[in-house]
């Protein structure tokens, strides 16, 4: 781990949330409590609707998003394909037969993927942070990835090549065309019971050719969107949490249901926002079309066209 000065979100030996009480993460106890409450019926498997454009012709100032699943974006801007907290595999989690298991396949088959130049990641959970594909991203394609600082115990074995450690609000500039900066979010890291706060968390702005687009990774609702804003600028896409927000009394302060992710998307100034983390692995209670509902009652509920906030199949490309 690079060596990470005591700050306003850093004491010397953990991370923090400013926002939040110092020193917050969910309890043991209170995560049980949430494990062991009423849960709607996801099903057993769902078949995906979107279709890709991953080759299709684009003018030199147009940005290809592609959503792949859960947190996974393939963004295609300025010759460079981006992917945000990939994950392929078939679950979320350490084990191979044990935790949340996908419930519909990737929106892009790996085998489909094109050439990888540079992975994103928010922070170390298991739905972010997945080791088998970030393996399998390396051998195949040898990206360069940005994470959170502290993250490079877990991604340094891996044997990435180039791999850069981020605090927030430090800035990556890959050529003239594109920068990449690393930003707040409310949430929290941990692998295991003893390595709470020990690695950060966060969120992206990719600035290309004059375009912004803001990935907000995973994240309670606060201040963070107005403070990105006022110092990046209003991002042209947003791409926001969902889903995996009940119940509130546990979930609120890391998790943003949709109505807050609305609020943020107003924050953000953002001209179009997509939503995302729903409909893959069922992380919490509420049911698989809930975050969608959702959606459309806080768009209305703020007089918001449903248009300027939406979801995508997984699988299915916008080009802006």
């Amino acid at each position: 781990m690079t060596k990470t000065p005591p700050s306003d979100h850093f004491d010397g030996n953990r991370f923090f949330n400013p926002t939040l009480p110092k020193g917050f993460a969910p309890s043991r106890v209170s995560a049980l409590k949430m494990a062991r409450g009423p849960r709607s019926r996801w099903p057993a498997w769902v078949e995906n609707k979107g279709v890709h454009r991953l080759n299709e012709t684009r003018a030199a100032d147009e940005i290809a998003i592609t959503f792949v699943n859960h947190a996974t974006f393939l963004i295609q801007t300025g010759g460079s394909t981006i992917v945000t907290d990939p994950i392929w595999s078939e679950r979320a989690s350490p084990f191979r037969r044990v935790g949340p298991k996908r419930v519909r396949d990737p929106g892009v088959a790996f085998e489909d993927l094109p050439r990888i130049d540079i992975i994103l990641i928010s922070h170390n959970h298991y739905d972010h942070l997945d080791i088998a594909t970030l393996r399998r991203l390396r051998q195949c394609f040898a990206p360069t990835v940005l994470a959170a600082a502290g993250d490079t115990r877990l991604l340094g074995p891996l044997g990435f090549k180039a791999l850069r450690e981020l605090d927030w609000w430090d800035e990556i500039q890959f050529n003239r065309a594109l920068k990449i900066a690393f930003v707040p979010a409310q949430h929290f890291s941990a692998r295991g019971l003893f390595d709470q706060r020990k690695s950060l968390w966060g969120s992206y702005m990719i600035e290309s050719r004059g375009r912004r687009l803001y990935f907000g990774g995973d994240t309670g609702y606060s201040t963070h969107f107005s403070d990105i804003k006022a110092r990046l600028g209003a991002p042209d896409i947003a791409m926001l949490g969902i889903g995996s927000y009940e119940p509130r009394w546990f979930m609120k302060p890391i998790h943003m249901n949709p109505a807050e992710a609305v609020c943020a998307h107003c924050d953000l100034g953002s001209k179009q926002s997509i939503g995302m983390h729903f409909g893959t692995f069922q992380l919490t209670p509420e049911a698989i079309d809930q975050p969608q509902a959702d959606l459309k009652r806080a768009l209305s509920d703020s007089g918001i066209p449903e248009s300027e906030f939406v979801t995508l199949h997984e699988g299915e490309t916008r080009i802006y």
